[in-house]
């Protein structure tokens, strides 16, 4: 069993509680979060981001940018580009409406947290750099939500290019975690130009590691990271390219994971069959 599947001693009596039916669940955030891809001088890289170990969700842990649905990434006047709502909604097992926000929410976050904007000025181009003054200011405004995204867009007259992203899987946080999200993971390459920065105010460390890598640490405890952080890594440490996860994000079968706790002997871990 993988070490991110074993409950910590201070999360088991937690959890019984919740399984004993004395805690009820509270309802998961709509949410997405972006395995961003690069070339690295070993074979093909991931960004991640370790949250402050203060944070009451996934402190200390390695994740991918990414957070909560706003309100107003429902925005229809959000200039869009590539598969349309209606065909990311098929793709994500949803309504259009949680769809277009749950993409939105995607370029949006990886933007705010990594500096990174999967957009553009026209279908077939990308900003190619955003580490501008200017371009700070707005990922500041974003963030403090002073900004919406549309506004954000319609001021820069960039369209969202939704074919730079593809849906890889779909997870639930257990029902013992007082902070719950219904998150769905995508997949994207750092757009040729661009460059990440270390602006997320939630992190206080940043890396790109080959997905190998990534895995190792985990497995020698040098690192922490969740389960479904640790699978995604899994399932790309193979890769040859970062275009090759586009590929095989088409072909993947997308259903929700909700994984489960089981009690024994050594305490509790989580199940995902």
């Amino acid at each position: 069993m993988d070490n991110t599947k074993r409950l910590p001693a201070e999360l088991i009596e937690q959890a019984r509680a919740y399984a004993e039916g004395e805690r009820e669940p509270v309802t998961p955030r709509d949410a997405a979060t972006v395995v961003l891809l690069r070339d690295g001088p070993r074979g093909v890289q991931a960004y991640l981001l370790r949250r402050h170990r203060g944070m009451a969700f996934a402190g200390g842990m390695y994740a991918f940018p990414g957070g909560g649905v706003d309100g107003r990434d429902e925005d229809a006047q959000i200039g869009w580009t590539g598969p349309p709502a209606e065909q990311w909604a098929r793709r994500l097992s949803c309504d259009e409406p949680l769809a277009r926000a749950l993409v939105c929410a995607a370029v949006r976050e990886t933007f705010e947290e990594a500096g990174v904007l999967l957009a553009g000025p026209s279908p077939d181009t990308v900003v190619a750099d955003t580490t501008g003054d200017d371009w700070e200011q707005e990922r500041h405004a974003l963030v403090d939500r002073d900004l919406g995204f549309a506004e954000f867009l319609q001021q820069r007259g960039l369209l969202l290019r939704t074919d730079l992203l593809a849906a890889w899987a779909h997870w639930i946080t257990p029902e013992f975690e007082p902070a719950r999200f219904d998150t769905r993971f995508f997949v994207a390459v750092l757009p040729q130009g661009q460059r990440t920065r270390d602006v997320s105010g939630e992190a206080d460390a940043v890396a790109w590691m080959r997905p190998a890598d990534a895995v190792a640490a985990v497995d020698d405890a040098s690192i922490r990271m969740l389960p479904p952080t640790y699978a995604t890594m899994r399932e790309m440490a193979t890769l040859r390219t970062p275009g090759e996860a586009l590929e095989m994000a088409a072909a993947r079968d997308i259903r929700p994971i909700r994984p489960a706790v089981v009690f024994d002997a050594a305490g509790a871990y989580l199940t995902v069959g």
